[in-house]
């Protein structure tokens, strides 16, 4: 499948926005058009299949949080996330599939990262010894920083709620 352009994240948000009443916060209104601009589009993981895998729990309901490592939104220059944001989910062909938004964000140690949270991110057994391995892993092999992995390492949480589709 060809990658997401442009015209199909416009498109999405135009249904998504029309089908759920969302009026965004003046940050997403265009500057000169008055239009409201698309949320950040993205998707959750490092490969396709991971797109795919989360972006599926995502739709089925299981997964309604997620977490990055905070180290990587500063290398990288981005904001945290703030509740309220919007933003559209991709799956592992870049093709939108959900409008989100985020309903709580919490900064906490890796180490400090609960059971709940774990449950919330629904992957595996949506255990915290499970969450923790495979989160250990993923800011070990995919982190945009050079500082390391540590159990005190700030991680970012999030949840979020599916606006559309329902």
């Amino acid at each position: 499948m060809a990658p997401v352009t442009a015209d199909e994240i416009d498109a999405f948000w135009s249904v998504a926005r029309h089908q759920t009443r969302t009026n965004p916060v003046p940050g997403y209104l265009g500057a000169y058009s008055g239009e409201a601009l698309a949320p950040p589009a993205w998707a959750f993981g490092a490969t396709t299949a991971q797109a795919d895998e989360l972006i599926g729990l995502v739709l089925a309901g299981t997964k309604t949080a997620t977490a990055g490592a905070q180290w990587d939104y500063e290398h990288e220059g981005e904001s945290l996330p703030r509740v309220g944001d919007l933003a559209i989910l991709l799956d592992g062909s870049e093709h939108p599939r959900a409008l989100i938004e985020v309903t709580h964000v919490d900064v906490v140690p890796f180490e400090d990262v609960d059971a709940e949270h774990a449950r919330l991110e629904g992957e595996g057994d949506r255990s915290l010894a499970h969450w923790r391995a495979v989160h250990e892993r993923f800011f070990t092999d995919h982190a945009t920083h050079d500082l390391g992995f540590a159990p005190t390492m700030p991680v970012v949480l999030e949840r979020f709620r599916v606006l559309y589709p329902r």
